[in-house]
């Protein structure tokens, strides 16, 4: 498996708008395992973005997605930093409970 965690660093007021953006078609990326967008409860422009894939591969093909790349432009003016923390290589994860 492959893993990310990105800091973003929203302009001031814009978090929501970008939370918006980066959920829309997050759920059908193929080879996703998980993509979970967080609130920093210490920052209001802060978001912490940490994926798990099946694999780098099937992360890079995520990039060319239609979804993606009409995705791209809408946020770009909202982000003042992106910081990828970390690549990691996930071992484990709990099913989700309904």
């Amino acid at each position: 498996m492959y893993g990310l965690i990105v800091k973003i660093t929203t302009h001031p007021g814009k978090r929501a708008e970008l939370v918006s953006i980066l959920s829309t078609g997050a759920a059908s990326m193929p080879g996703c395992l998980s993509y979970v967008i967080a609130e920093d409860p210490a920052d209001e422009n802060i978001l912490w973005v940490t994926e798990a894939w099946d694999n780098r591969q099937s992360h890079d093909a995520s990039l060319e997605l239609r979804a993606v790349q009409q995705a791209m432009p809408l946020a770009k003016p909202l982000i003042a930093s992106l910081d990828r923390i970390a690549e990691t290589c996930p071992v484990w994860s709990a099913e989700p409970h309904e």
